[in-house]
């Protein structure tokens, strides 16, 4: 019998499991940044498991030595990236000292005096509209500090994060096995088989997709260098290489990288007349690497993204798009890792539940 004691007991547990699931929603939200950093570092130990394994099985180095080898590995990529973009800056520096700001500045009166005249505008003195509007003493210049402010915040995040993601990462490379074992500890007996076949499938599928993604960066670094080749450019190699890096940022990476090597080959051809040379050039560059989009995003990606991981590409989309919303460019860099997991584990621990059964009938 239903009684109003009854379902007060039932209001309140109610009210407390939301109460509970809201407060591990909002703890959750506060500790984004830490499970970002392990997310990274659990697919930094998924893409180290060969050399871990060829230096544990073929070297007989230790789990440490093992792990401590792969992490400066990783530091040593790093680096190199960085120091492979050293000529680029002093190259583009270099070009910028010769730009003539003198001739610059005649070239864009001039443009303005013809607009003036084809639009029958009557000329407007920018200096007088300034001076006569008190423009400077409105401006907040406390927006140039911020900015610097950010700037050294963002390297100090940067270099916290890179810290963090590599303490980390160690520890996953060091100690899987522990971890392995105290997972089957925790859980109960009858799902240890579970565990294993999802670390398997995980392992299985993580691995193609990350194979695809070279195999597609190299075909799009190729595509970039023969684009750039073609019209002259003096650092092709690296702005090829730096592009197709950005093509692992879902969907906006491409659009940054062609907005990138459009600016940069402008840069590259300082000197030159702009009308007849650098903007047919830059025109034909950025056309060029729209072809190479065009080719990638429906060849390549549609191979790699669902292919690889078993997924619809309007499911992939979601889940990027959702997790660009929720961590940002990171979160949709390490989206389709992350969904295969858990996708994966899933169907392990709840293959009769309808929902999981539709997400994972293709796994």
């Amino acid at each position: 019998m239903i009684t109003s004691k009854t379902i007060s007991n039932g209001i309140l547990r109610a009210l407390a499991t939301i109460l509970i699931i809201g407060i591990v929603l909002y703890f959750l939200y506060e500790i984004q940044t830490v499970i970002v950093y392990l997310c990274i570092s659990l697919i930094l130990c998924l893409i180290a498991n060969p050399l871990v394994l060829f230096l544990k099985n073929k070297l007989k180095f230790s789990n440490s030595m093992a792990a401590t080898t792969t992490i400066i590995f990783f530091i040593f990529l790093i680096v190199g990236f960085i120091l492979l973009f050293v000529p680029l800056i002093i190259s583009q520096a270099n070009n910028l000292a010769l730009l003539d700001t003198a001739h610059l500045q005649t070239n864009f009166i001039e443009a303005e005096r013809h607009l003036e005249e084809y639009f029958n505008i009557q000329h407007i003195d920018l200096n007088k509209v300034i001076k006569d509007s008190k423009l400077t003493s409105v401006l907040d210049f406390s927006y140039f500090t911020g900015f610097i402010n950010s700037i050294i915040n963002f390297m100090a995040n940067m270099g916290m994060g890179l810290v963090s993601v590599f303490f980390i990462t160690f520890f996953f490379i060091k100690d899987q096995d522990i971890f392995k074992d105290q997972a089957r500890r925790i859980l109960p007996d009858s799902n240890e088989d579970k565990i294993l076949n999802s670390i398997t499938k995980i392992n299985h599928l993580l691995t193609r997709y990350f194979i695809g993604l070279l195999l597609q960066l190299i075909v799009v670094f190729i595509l970039y260098l023969i684009v750039l080749l073609i019209f002259g450019n003096k650092n092709a190699f690296v702005i090829a290489f730096l592009c197709a890096i950005l093509n692992i940022i879902p969907y906006l990476g491409p659009i940054i990288g062609t907005t990138l090597a459009g600016l940069l080959t402008m840069i590259s051809m300082i000197g030159k007349d702009f009308q007849s040379e650098i903007l047919p050039t830059t025109i034909y560059v950025i056309i060029g690497f729209l072809v190479v989009q065009a080719i990638d995003n429906n060849v390549s990606q549609p191979i790699i993204s669902s292919k690889s991981v078993n997924s619809h590409p309007l499911e992939i989309f979601l889940v990027i798009l959702i997790s660009g919303i929720t961590f940002g460019i990171v979160g949709m860099i390490i989206a389709i890792p992350v969904f295969t997991m858990i996708k994966v584990i899933l169907k392990e621990f709840f293959p009769n539940n309808k929902i999981v059964s539709v997400l994972t009938e293709r796994i």
